[in-house]
């Protein structure tokens, strides 16, 4: 049975001291062009240790491509960037081993068993063996799957996978974890469930910096941001967005900010 989410409310303690913890990114005028066309366009923000922060756009909107550039996969044109205490330009290697990552294909190798994902991925990340081993085990234990340990991961259903690739991206326990609409393709209920790890991933002291289409989900984080044709628009609370933008829900919130965008795809 799952249980209820608690969104982050205007009292939490999070909300009350984030300006205190320590900042795991820091984005300053960023932008990134190809040719003539300016993709990400000096767009400015800080994330908080152990902060849930949506990362809201449309199609085109530029957060793709900003998630590459903060993961150390695309080089930025211009302004500056860190991410976990390393510079996003010049410290590349430093930036991905500091990381965890989850695409929205998941990052799984489907010919391989549930185990061998996990080491594969331990192992990229530097882990030794003998961690490797013992985490493992107490990793499948918690998903519940001590019986599928040698099932080929092409036979899981999908939300065993999503399970699955959230928990290998920050089975080295990274600073912080950046996810690429990671609910898409699957069930409410699915959905709901995932995010009962995302929370239980903060409170290990993780950071998350999340992309989704969603906007319910949008109520589950700290703080959003929005984008829109390269920009954004919007950086607040869920609450604090509704009540300036006088909007019952995110959905109506995103949908006044994004109405006049001109992009159609990333």
């Amino acid at each position: 049975m799952t249980k209820n989410i608690t969104t982050p409310g205007s009292n939490s303690p999070f909300s009350i001291v984030h300006s205190q913890l320590e900042r795991v990114i820091q984005v300053n005028s960023l932008v990134k062009r190809f040719g003539n066309f300016t993709a990400v366009d000096h767009i400015t923000f800080d994330v908080h240790q152990g902060e849930i922060f949506g990362f809201l756009g449309a199609n085109g909107a530029g957060k793709t491509t900003a998630m590459r550039m903060l993961c150390g996969l695309s080089k930025p044109t211009e302004g500056h960037g860190r991410v976990a205490g390393f510079d996003i330009d010049k410290e590349v290697e430093q930036v991905k081993a500091s990381i965890g990552y989850m695409s929205q294909k998941f990052s799984l190798y489907n010919d391989l068993k549930v185990w061998e994902n996990i080491r594969l991925f331990a192992g990229i990340y530097g882990m030794r063996d003998k961690e490797i081993a013992q985490k493992t085990d107490a990793l499948l234990q918690r998903l519940n799957f001590t019986s599928e340990r040698n099932t080929l991961v092409k036979e899981l259903p999908l939300g065993w996978k999503q399970k699955l690739a959230f928990s290998v991206s920050i089975f080295h326990q990274p600073k912080v974890v950046f996810l690429d609409e990671p609910t898409g393709g699957v069930d409410p209920v699915t959905r709901r469930q995932f995010w009962e790890l995302i929370y239980e991933a903060t409170s290990e002291g993780i950071t998350v910096f999340v992309t989704t289409h969603y906007m319910d989900e949008a109520e589950y984080c700290n703080r959003v941001s929005i984008m829109v044709d390269g920009q954004i628009k919007a950086l607040d609370t869920p609450g604090n967005l509704k009540r300036q933008f006088e909007a019952d829900t995110m959905d109506s919130v995103f949908h006044r900010l994004a109405r006049n965008a001109t992009r159609s795809d990333n």
